[in-house]
């Protein structure tokens, strides 16, 4: 069985879609269509911008979606039988699953990208991954500072993403370097993602929700809230607004689909880091491990 698992933010490089624009039909009505709904050139910011432009979550999140379902939109056998997606990724998934369509899945990302954006500057906060320390204790000890911390993407094995307050994420650093990490790194982003503080971006993603119609798409979603597998609109949206405040659980995701019978796993955008968790998840030499290039 064939799964296609969609990155998140992070993953995003200046250049990244310029020869599929360039060589590719398909391709370029996809990224021109992007332009129209958008009614900017997110395209020049993609292919030659500034790299702190790129960083932005209002530019990077509908890059790395625009780049990620036009990837899979134009793969000739592209016939799922399960999807993931990595936090952003999901909305690729949703689209590539056809769950929603390639127009509302870009809205929908730039109403979460807003949301989040906001959410950010009224309540300011920090992520950092924690490596070679087992989930439960990472967890236990961000439950035992007295600031929002808490874990937010459960990577791989021994790779987990806390988030929170800055003061609550530098206590518990100083907490689990103390309790034998191997190595703590800062994360360059703008704000606590899927956590506690990113509570007022619900609102604003509910309301843009409630304008899409979902339908059930061509093959399950694994989603990140629960890391299992749905094909009702429904839970489909609900976990969507869930995923703002609550961890990744893509650890978790990974081994239900491959206990669900995957044999392929197959990256859809820009990077190589889903196939390095996966690798990290997974040891067996069954599982095939590639992307869409």
């Amino acid at each position: 069985m064939r799964a296609y698992i969609f990155p998140g933010q992070g993953s995003q490089f200046i250049g990244m879609g310029q020869d599929l624009y360039t060589n590719h039909t398909k391709a370029k009505a996809l990224f021109e269509e992007a332009n129209q709904i958008l009614d900017f050139a997110i395209t020049d910011m993609m292919f030659e911008g500034a790299e702190e432009i790129l960083q932005r979550t209002d530019i990077a999140q509908p890059a790395i979606f625009i780049y990620s379902t036009i990837l899979a939109a134009i793969t000739p056998d592209f016939q799922p039988d399960m999807v993931a997606g990595h936090s952003l990724g999901e909305f690729s998934a949703l689209v590539a699953s056809q769950v929603i369509s390639f127009e509302d899945g870009l809205k929908l990302v730039m109403a979460r990208a807003s949301a989040m954006q906001k959410a950010c500057e009224q309540h300011p906060g920090t992520m950092a991954a924690i490596l070679g320390l087992p989930d439960e204790l990472v967890a236990k000890i961000c439950e035992s500072i007295d600031e929002v911390v808490a874990p937010a993407n459960y990577n791989s094995p021994g790779q987990l993403v806390i988030s929170g307050t800055l003061r609550g994420v530098a206590l518990a650093c100083e907490a689990l370097q103390n309790a034998g990490a191997k190595k703590i790194v800062p994360l360059k982003v703008s704000g606590a993602f899927h956590s506690p503080l990113m509570q007022p971006a619900k609102e604003e993603l509910a309301l843009a929700i409630t304008k899409v119609p979902f339908k059930k798409g061509i093959c399950p979603v694994y989603q990140n809230v629960t890391a299992l597998p749905t094909s009702k609109p429904a839970e489909i949206k609900e976990q969507l607004l869930q995923q703002l405040t609550s961890p990744i659980l893509w650890t978790q995701t990974i081994q239900h689909m491959i206990s669900d019978g995957v044999t392929d796993f197959i990256e859809c955008g820009p990077g190589k880091v889903l196939q390095g968790l996966v690798k990290k998840i997974n040891t067996s030499q069954d599982v095939q491990i590639g992307s869409v290039r």
